[in-house]
Protein backbone atom coordinates (compact mmCIF):
# COMPACT_ATOMS: atom_id res chain seq x y z
CA UNK A 1 0.00 0.00 0.00
CA UNK A 2 1.34 3.44 -0.95
CA UNK A 3 2.29 5.71 2.01
CA UNK A 4 0.25 8.90 2.51
CA UNK A 5 3.28 11.13 3.02
CA UNK A 6 6.79 10.90 1.76
CA UNK A 7 9.78 11.03 4.07
CA UNK A 8 10.50 14.61 2.98
CA UNK A 9 6.93 15.72 3.77
CA UNK A 10 7.04 14.15 7.22
CA UNK A 11 10.35 15.86 7.99
CA UNK A 12 8.80 19.19 6.84
CA UNK A 13 5.92 18.68 9.31
CA UNK A 14 8.37 18.12 12.12
CA UNK A 15 10.32 21.26 11.12
CA UNK A 16 7.10 23.33 11.29
CA UNK A 17 6.44 22.10 14.84
CA UNK A 18 10.06 22.72 15.88
CA UNK A 19 9.91 26.31 14.48
CA UNK A 20 7.33 27.21 17.14
CA UNK A 21 4.01 26.30 15.59
CA UNK A 22 1.60 24.42 17.80
CA UNK A 23 1.36 20.68 17.32
CA UNK A 24 -2.45 20.78 17.10
CA UNK A 25 -2.30 23.31 14.28
CA UNK A 26 0.23 21.22 12.35
CA UNK A 27 -1.89 18.08 12.77
CA UNK A 28 -5.10 19.91 11.76
CA UNK A 29 -3.49 21.35 8.64
CA UNK A 30 -2.12 17.98 7.45
CA UNK A 31 -5.11 15.92 8.60
CA UNK A 32 -3.32 13.61 11.04
CA UNK A 33 -3.73 12.86 14.73
CA UNK A 34 -1.29 13.90 17.40
CA UNK A 35 -0.40 10.25 18.00
CA UNK A 36 0.59 9.86 14.36
CA UNK A 37 2.62 13.05 14.53
CA UNK A 38 4.64 11.88 17.53
CA UNK A 39 5.11 8.52 15.88
CA UNK A 40 6.61 10.30 12.89
CA UNK A 41 8.76 12.44 15.20
CA UNK A 42 10.17 9.41 17.03
CA UNK A 43 11.37 8.03 13.74
CA UNK A 44 12.37 11.13 11.80
CA UNK A 45 13.19 13.61 14.59
CA UNK A 46 16.48 15.47 13.99
CA UNK A 47 16.81 14.26 10.41
CA UNK A 48 17.29 16.22 7.22
CA UNK A 49 15.67 15.32 3.85
CA UNK A 50 19.00 13.94 2.63
CA UNK A 51 19.18 11.68 5.69
CA UNK A 52 15.68 10.39 4.98
CA UNK A 53 16.62 9.55 1.40
CA UNK A 54 19.69 7.64 2.58
CA UNK A 55 17.62 5.80 5.20
CA UNK A 56 15.07 4.80 2.59
CA UNK A 57 17.85 3.46 0.35
CA UNK A 58 19.28 1.41 3.23
CA UNK A 59 15.86 0.01 4.06
CA UNK A 60 15.29 -0.99 0.45
CA UNK A 61 18.66 -2.71 0.25
CA UNK A 62 18.07 -4.40 3.58
CA UNK A 63 14.72 -5.67 2.36
CA UNK A 64 16.28 -7.06 -0.81
CA UNK A 65 19.02 -8.80 1.19
CA UNK A 66 16.48 -10.35 3.53
CA UNK A 67 14.44 -11.58 0.60
CA UNK A 68 17.51 -12.99 -1.11
CA UNK A 69 18.65 -14.72 2.07
CA UNK A 70 15.20 -16.18 2.62
CA UNK A 71 15.11 -17.50 -0.93
CA UNK A 72 18.56 -19.04 -0.59
CA UNK A 73 17.64 -20.71 2.70
CA UNK A 74 14.43 -22.00 1.15
CA UNK A 75 16.23 -23.39 -1.88
CA UNK A 76 18.88 -24.99 0.32
CA UNK A 77 16.23 -26.59 2.47
CA UNK A 78 14.23 -27.80 -0.48
CA UNK A 79 17.25 -29.21 -2.27
CA UNK A 80 18.22 -31.07 0.91
CA UNK A 81 14.72 -32.33 1.65
CA UNK A 82 13.63 -33.25 -1.86
CA UNK A 83 16.23 -35.83 -2.93
CA UNK A 84 16.50 -37.34 0.54
CA UNK A 85 12.76 -37.77 0.80
CA UNK A 86 12.64 -39.32 -2.63
CA UNK A 87 15.53 -41.63 -1.79
CA UNK A 88 13.84 -42.81 1.39
CA UNK A 89 10.58 -43.27 -0.44
CA UNK A 90 12.18 -45.50 -3.07
CA UNK A 91 14.59 -47.35 -0.79
CA UNK A 92 11.97 -50.02 -0.12
CA UNK A 93 11.71 -50.62 -3.86
CA UNK A 94 15.50 -50.95 -4.30
CA UNK A 95 15.85 -47.67 -6.18
CA UNK A 96 18.91 -45.48 -6.12
CA UNK A 97 18.83 -42.34 -3.95
CA UNK A 98 19.91 -40.22 -6.89
CA UNK A 99 17.10 -38.76 -8.96
CA UNK A 100 18.02 -40.20 -12.33
CA UNK A 101 14.87 -41.33 -14.08
CA UNK A 102 12.28 -38.79 -15.28
CA UNK A 103 9.56 -40.50 -13.23
CA UNK A 104 11.49 -39.99 -9.98
CA UNK A 105 12.23 -36.36 -10.92
CA UNK A 106 8.55 -35.66 -11.56
CA UNK A 107 7.63 -37.22 -8.23
CA UNK A 108 10.23 -35.07 -6.45
CA UNK A 109 8.77 -31.86 -7.93
CA UNK A 110 5.23 -32.87 -6.95
CA UNK A 111 6.42 -33.63 -3.43
CA UNK A 112 8.04 -30.19 -3.00
CA UNK A 113 4.97 -28.40 -4.35
CA UNK A 114 2.60 -30.26 -2.04
CA UNK A 115 4.72 -30.42 1.10
CA UNK A 116 6.24 -26.92 1.03
CA UNK A 117 3.72 -24.92 -0.97
CA UNK A 118 6.20 -23.68 -3.57
CA UNK A 119 5.38 -23.18 -7.21
CA UNK A 120 6.30 -25.68 -9.89
CA UNK A 121 8.77 -23.20 -11.35
CA UNK A 122 10.54 -22.79 -8.00
CA UNK A 123 10.66 -26.53 -7.38
CA UNK A 124 12.12 -27.15 -10.84
CA UNK A 125 14.73 -24.44 -10.32
CA UNK A 126 15.76 -25.86 -6.94
CA UNK A 127 16.04 -29.44 -8.20
CA UNK A 128 17.51 -28.34 -11.55
CA UNK A 129 14.83 -30.11 -13.56
CA UNK A 130 13.42 -28.85 -16.83
CA UNK A 131 9.73 -28.02 -16.57
CA UNK A 132 9.01 -29.81 -19.83
CA UNK A 133 10.13 -33.02 -18.12
CA UNK A 134 7.66 -32.46 -15.29
CA UNK A 135 4.76 -31.58 -17.58
CA UNK A 136 5.36 -34.42 -20.02
CA UNK A 137 2.50 -36.90 -20.26
CA UNK A 138 3.49 -40.31 -21.56
CA UNK A 139 1.48 -41.72 -24.45
CA UNK A 140 3.02 -45.16 -24.09
CA UNK A 141 0.68 -48.09 -23.49
CA UNK A 142 0.72 -50.02 -20.24
CA UNK A 143 1.50 -53.39 -21.95
CA UNK A 144 -0.30 -55.34 -19.25
CA UNK A 145 -0.28 -58.68 -21.08
CA UNK A 146 3.39 -58.39 -21.99
CA UNK A 147 4.35 -57.43 -18.43
CA UNK A 148 2.38 -60.35 -17.02
CA UNK A 149 4.05 -62.73 -19.48
CA UNK A 150 7.55 -61.47 -18.62
CA UNK A 151 6.88 -61.71 -14.88
CA UNK A 152 5.38 -65.18 -15.26
CA UNK A 153 8.38 -66.50 -17.19
CA UNK A 154 10.78 -64.90 -14.71
CA UNK A 155 8.95 -66.63 -11.85
CA UNK A 156 9.08 -69.97 -13.62
CA UNK A 157 12.71 -69.52 -14.74
CA UNK A 158 14.23 -67.56 -11.90
CA UNK A 159 17.77 -67.79 -13.27
CA UNK A 160 16.86 -66.67 -16.80
CA UNK A 161 18.08 -63.28 -17.94
CA UNK A 162 16.46 -60.73 -20.22
CA UNK A 163 17.57 -62.23 -23.52
CA UNK A 164 16.38 -65.73 -22.75
CA UNK A 165 13.06 -64.43 -21.41
CA UNK A 166 12.64 -62.59 -24.72
CA UNK A 167 13.07 -65.88 -26.55
CA UNK A 168 10.52 -67.61 -24.31
CA UNK A 169 7.79 -64.98 -24.73
CA UNK A 170 8.46 -64.85 -28.48
CA UNK A 171 7.54 -68.51 -28.58
CA UNK A 172 4.21 -67.60 -26.99
CA UNK A 173 3.38 -65.27 -29.87
CA UNK A 174 4.53 -61.88 -28.55
CA UNK A 175 6.10 -59.93 -31.41
CA UNK A 176 8.12 -57.42 -29.43
CA UNK A 177 11.53 -55.81 -29.74
CA UNK A 178 14.19 -57.04 -27.35
CA UNK A 179 14.79 -53.46 -26.17
CA UNK A 180 11.19 -53.16 -24.98
CA UNK A 181 11.51 -56.45 -23.13
CA UNK A 182 14.68 -55.16 -21.49
CA UNK A 183 12.95 -51.92 -20.43
CA UNK A 184 10.01 -53.73 -18.84
CA UNK A 185 12.42 -56.26 -17.35
CA UNK A 186 14.26 -53.45 -15.57
CA UNK A 187 11.13 -51.56 -14.54
CA UNK A 188 9.79 -54.68 -12.85
CA UNK A 189 13.11 -55.22 -11.04
CA UNK A 190 13.58 -58.75 -12.38
CA UNK A 191 17.36 -58.65 -12.72
CA UNK A 192 19.08 -61.88 -11.74
CA UNK A 193 21.62 -61.39 -8.99
CA UNK A 194 24.90 -62.96 -9.93
CA UNK A 195 26.28 -65.50 -7.53
CA UNK A 196 29.92 -65.08 -6.65
CA UNK A 197 32.26 -67.69 -8.02
CA UNK A 198 35.71 -68.73 -7.04
CA UNK A 199 38.66 -67.07 -8.76
CA UNK A 200 40.41 -69.02 -11.48
CA UNK A 201 43.86 -68.54 -12.87
CA UNK A 202 44.06 -66.90 -16.28
CA UNK A 203 45.99 -68.54 -19.08
CA UNK A 204 45.96 -69.14 -22.80
CA UNK A 205 42.66 -70.43 -24.11
CA UNK A 206 42.97 -72.33 -27.35
CA UNK A 207 39.68 -72.52 -29.27
CA UNK A 208 38.22 -76.03 -29.56
CA UNK A 209 37.35 -77.35 -32.99
CA UNK A 210 33.64 -78.10 -33.03
CA UNK A 211 32.45 -81.48 -34.27
CA UNK A 212 30.42 -81.29 -37.46
CA UNK A 213 27.76 -83.79 -36.42
CA UNK A 214 26.07 -85.41 -33.43
CA UNK A 215 27.53 -88.37 -31.56
CA UNK A 216 31.10 -87.51 -32.56
CA UNK A 217 32.42 -86.13 -29.28
CA UNK A 218 31.04 -86.40 -25.75
CA UNK A 219 32.17 -84.50 -22.66
CA UNK A 220 31.61 -85.72 -19.14
CA UNK A 221 32.28 -84.52 -15.62
CA UNK A 222 31.06 -84.78 -12.04
CA UNK A 223 28.97 -82.24 -10.11
CA UNK A 224 28.64 -82.38 -6.34
CA UNK A 225 25.71 -81.38 -4.13
CA UNK A 226 24.18 -82.20 -0.73
CA UNK A 227 20.83 -83.34 0.67
CA UNK A 228 18.99 -81.42 3.37
CA UNK A 229 20.39 -83.76 6.03
CA UNK A 230 23.96 -82.91 4.99
CA UNK A 231 24.78 -86.07 3.05
CA UNK A 232 26.79 -85.43 -0.09
CA UNK A 233 26.02 -86.96 -3.46
CA UNK A 234 27.55 -86.68 -6.92
CA UNK A 235 26.08 -86.32 -10.39
CA UNK A 236 27.63 -87.73 -13.57
CA UNK A 237 26.81 -85.42 -16.50
CA UNK A 238 27.42 -86.35 -20.15
CA UNK A 239 26.94 -83.82 -22.99
CA UNK A 240 27.09 -84.10 -26.78
CA UNK A 241 29.43 -81.27 -27.83
CA UNK A 242 27.74 -80.75 -31.22
CA UNK A 243 24.12 -80.33 -30.16
CA UNK A 244 24.76 -79.48 -26.46
CA UNK A 245 22.26 -82.23 -25.66
CA UNK A 246 22.44 -83.62 -22.16
CA UNK A 247 22.72 -87.37 -22.59
CA UNK A 248 22.47 -88.46 -18.98
CA UNK A 249 22.41 -87.22 -15.38
CA UNK A 250 23.24 -89.97 -12.89
CA UNK A 251 22.96 -89.09 -9.20
CA UNK A 252 24.31 -91.32 -6.44
CA UNK A 253 26.30 -91.13 -3.23
CA UNK A 254 29.18 -92.97 -4.90
CA UNK A 255 30.11 -93.19 -8.58
CA UNK A 256 33.10 -95.42 -9.28
CA UNK A 257 34.90 -96.07 -12.52
CA UNK A 258 32.92 -99.31 -12.99
CA UNK A 259 29.65 -97.35 -12.62
CA UNK A 260 30.81 -94.74 -15.15
CA UNK A 261 31.65 -97.47 -17.67
CA UNK A 262 28.25 -99.12 -17.12
CA UNK A 263 26.39 -95.82 -17.66
CA UNK A 264 28.38 -95.13 -20.84
CA UNK A 265 27.49 -98.59 -22.15
CA UNK A 266 23.81 -97.82 -21.68
CA UNK A 267 24.12 -94.57 -23.62
CA UNK A 268 26.04 -96.30 -26.41
CA UNK A 269 23.32 -98.98 -26.62
CA UNK A 270 20.73 -96.24 -27.27
CA UNK A 271 22.72 -93.79 -29.43
CA UNK A 272 25.71 -95.58 -30.82
CA UNK A 273 29.42 -95.22 -30.11
CA UNK A 274 31.10 -91.79 -30.14
CA UNK A 275 34.47 -91.14 -31.74
CA UNK A 276 35.94 -89.18 -28.80
CA UNK A 277 35.20 -88.67 -25.11
CA UNK A 278 36.70 -85.69 -23.28
CA UNK A 279 37.18 -85.55 -19.49
CA UNK A 280 39.49 -84.26 -16.81
CA UNK A 281 42.02 -86.31 -14.88
CA UNK A 282 39.74 -87.36 -12.03
CA UNK A 283 40.43 -90.65 -10.28
CA UNK A 284 37.23 -92.22 -11.66
CA UNK A 285 38.21 -91.39 -15.25
CA UNK A 286 41.79 -92.60 -14.86
CA UNK A 287 40.88 -95.79 -12.98
CA UNK A 288 41.72 -99.27 -14.24
CA UNK A 289 38.03 -99.87 -14.99
CA UNK A 290 37.88 -96.95 -17.45
CA UNK A 291 41.26 -97.77 -19.00
CA UNK A 292 40.11 -101.33 -19.58
CA UNK A 293 36.79 -100.13 -21.00
CA UNK A 294 38.58 -97.77 -23.43
CA UNK A 295 40.84 -100.60 -24.58
CA UNK A 296 37.86 -102.86 -25.21
CA UNK A 297 35.71 -100.30 -27.03
CA UNK A 298 38.49 -98.58 -28.96
CA UNK A 299 37.07 -95.12 -28.25
CA UNK A 300 39.53 -92.21 -28.24
CA UNK A 301 39.48 -90.91 -24.66
CA UNK A 302 41.03 -87.44 -24.43
CA UNK A 303 42.24 -86.11 -21.08
CA UNK A 304 42.54 -82.33 -20.74
CA UNK A 305 45.65 -80.75 -19.23
CA UNK A 306 45.66 -80.64 -15.42
CA UNK A 307 44.28 -77.36 -14.10
CA UNK A 308 42.84 -76.39 -17.51
CA UNK A 309 39.04 -76.81 -17.24
CA UNK A 310 38.61 -74.39 -20.17
CA UNK A 311 39.83 -77.18 -22.44
CA UNK A 312 36.61 -78.98 -21.57
CA UNK A 313 34.44 -75.89 -21.90
CA UNK A 314 31.25 -77.59 -23.09
CA UNK A 315 30.74 -79.65 -19.95
CA UNK A 316 31.93 -76.81 -17.72
CA UNK A 317 29.32 -74.52 -19.26
CA UNK A 318 26.66 -77.18 -18.78
CA UNK A 319 27.70 -77.70 -15.15
CA UNK A 320 27.29 -73.99 -14.48
CA UNK A 321 23.75 -73.97 -15.90
CA UNK A 322 22.88 -77.14 -13.99
CA UNK A 323 24.06 -75.69 -10.70
CA UNK A 324 22.63 -72.21 -11.24
CA UNK A 325 19.19 -73.17 -12.56
CA UNK A 326 18.57 -76.48 -10.77
CA UNK A 327 20.85 -77.42 -7.89
CA UNK A 328 21.00 -73.97 -6.26
CA UNK A 329 17.26 -73.48 -6.73
CA UNK A 330 16.08 -76.75 -5.17
CA UNK A 331 16.38 -78.49 -1.81
CA UNK A 332 16.62 -82.29 -2.00
CA UNK A 333 15.33 -84.29 0.94
CA UNK A 334 16.25 -87.68 -0.44
CA UNK A 335 18.27 -89.10 -3.29
CA UNK A 336 15.01 -90.13 -4.98
CA UNK A 337 13.87 -86.48 -4.98
CA UNK A 338 17.17 -85.42 -6.52
CA UNK A 339 16.92 -88.02 -9.29
CA UNK A 340 13.32 -87.03 -10.12
CA UNK A 341 14.19 -83.33 -10.23
CA UNK A 342 17.25 -83.97 -12.39
CA UNK A 343 15.18 -86.06 -14.81
CA UNK A 344 12.62 -83.26 -15.18
CA UNK A 345 15.32 -80.62 -15.60
CA UNK A 346 17.11 -82.75 -18.22
CA UNK A 347 13.92 -83.04 -20.27
CA UNK A 348 13.32 -79.31 -19.98
CA UNK A 349 16.92 -78.54 -20.93
CA UNK A 350 16.84 -80.72 -24.05
CA UNK A 351 13.35 -79.89 -25.30
CA UNK A 352 12.27 -76.45 -24.02
CA UNK A 353 15.18 -74.39 -22.76
CA UNK A 354 16.66 -72.06 -25.45
CA UNK A 355 20.42 -72.21 -25.89
CA UNK A 356 22.14 -68.99 -26.98
CA UNK A 357 25.01 -70.86 -28.69
CA UNK A 358 22.46 -72.66 -30.87
CA UNK A 359 20.70 -69.52 -32.06
CA UNK A 360 18.23 -69.71 -29.15
CA UNK A 361 17.08 -73.16 -30.24
CA UNK A 362 16.79 -76.09 -27.90
CA UNK A 363 19.24 -78.98 -28.47
CA UNK A 364 16.48 -81.12 -29.94
CA UNK A 365 15.25 -78.31 -32.22
CA UNK A 366 18.85 -77.81 -33.34
CA UNK A 367 19.21 -81.50 -34.22
CA UNK A 368 15.90 -81.49 -36.09
CA UNK A 369 16.87 -78.43 -38.11
CA UNK A 370 20.26 -79.92 -38.97
CA UNK A 371 18.54 -83.12 -40.10
CA UNK A 372 16.14 -81.17 -42.32
CA UNK A 373 19.00 -79.15 -43.83
CA UNK A 374 20.88 -82.36 -44.56
CA UNK A 375 17.84 -83.87 -46.27
CA UNK A 376 17.28 -80.72 -48.31
CA UNK A 377 20.90 -80.72 -49.43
Amino acid sequence: MKARFTDEQIIAMIKEQESGEKTADVCRRHGISSATFYKYKSKYGGMEPSDAKRLRTLEDENGKLKKLLAEQMLERGLSAIGPRTMGERHAARHQCKKMVTPAVRREAVVHLCEAHGVSQRRACDVLQIDRSTVRYLSRRGDDVELRDAIKRVSRERRRFGCRRIHVMISREGFEVNHKKVRRIYREEKLQVRRRGGRKRGLGTRKPMVLPDGPNQRWSLDFVSDALTDGRRFRILAVVDDFSRENLVLVADTSLSGHRVARELNQIIAERGMPKTIVSDNGTEFTSMAILKWVQETGIDWHYIAPGKPQQNGFIESFNGKLRDECLNETLFGTLRDARKTLEEWQEDYNWRRPHSALGNLTPMEFLQRKAMDKMAA
